[in-house]
């Protein structure tokens, strides 16, 4: 299975380090979100859409790739997410959009990061260390149950 992981990372890396534990898994050609052309997510048959997390939202960059997306049929998608409060629930934001394009979303992974972001920047931040060893084998095992998937 061909698989394209496209991902938005700002401050401190940590979506990125999640997107590239789960490349390895997968095999999986990894791209920023920027720096993809549209027309070549026909290529793949499942594609990672990843994201920090911004007032409980993904990276505007994620949302606009997705609704510049043409239809697509018979393509698999999962959601991943990394925040200072590690909710699955932040990525039910680009689950419906993402069903509405044709994907068939097969799951969601989300952990917490090191977040500095907003107000928690006057506090020094919240989840520090992580992702940490224990998210990274997290991600691991959702990568493989992807491969199934």
């Amino acid at each position: 299975m061909k698989t394209l992981i496209i991902y938005a990372s700002v401050h401190h890396g940590n979506t990125e380090k999640i997107g590239k534990t789960m490349a390895e898994i997968l095999n999986a050609d990894i791209v920023k979100f920027n720096e993809i052309n549209v027309d070549t997510l026909k290529d793949y048959d499942l594609i990672g859409f990843g994201s920090g997390i911004f007032y409980g939202k993904f990276h505007k960059g994620i949302i606009e790739l997705i609704e510049n997306i043409p239809a697509l049929s018979n393509k698999k998608a999962f959601i991943f997410s990394t925040s200072g409060q590690g909710k699955e629930d932040y990525n039910n934001s680009i689950k419906d959009k993402l069903e509405e394009k044709g994907f068939k979303v097969l799951g969601h992974f989300a952990c917490k990061g090191f977040d500095t972001f907003g107000p928690f920047k006057l506090i020094g931040g919240i989840a520090k260390g992580r992702p940490n060893e224990d998210d990274f084998q997290k991600a691991k095992d959702f990568a493989k149950a992807m491969i199934v998937g």
